[in-house]
């Protein structure tokens, strides 16, 4: 893992906070705003540090959140109105344009 920075780790939490209810970003999206080499970087933070962060609006590219996830993220983001068909987000429809 690269050495990440206490700046690099504020501002993935900063852009995760800002994600509005109801949409969503992608770990890809979040590394590249944030100026990481790798969307791995973002789910390491998110492993590491999101007590207070609304962590299930971060999801994979392909829209399918990890199994052992699954449940609890879909459960959520359904509640807050995110488009979901076959246990996967439609991101064309939810994905948040990072300002």
């Amino acid at each position: 893992m690269a050495a990440v920075t206490e700046e690099q780790v504020e501002a993935v939490r900063a852009l995760v906070a800002a994600i509005p209810a109801g949409q969503v970003s992608t770990y890809g999206d979040l590394a590249a705003a944030a100026g990481l080499s790798s969307p791995r970087i973002v789910g390491w933070i998110m492993r590491t540090d999101t007590a207070d962060l609304p962590w299930h609006r971060v999801v994979p590219a392909s829209g399918r959140p990890a199994p052992h996830l699954a449940s609890r993220q879909l459960e959520r983001l359904a509640a807050e109105g995110v488009p979901i068909a076959d246990g996967r987000i439609r991101l064309r429809e939810c994905r948040w344009a990072i300002p």
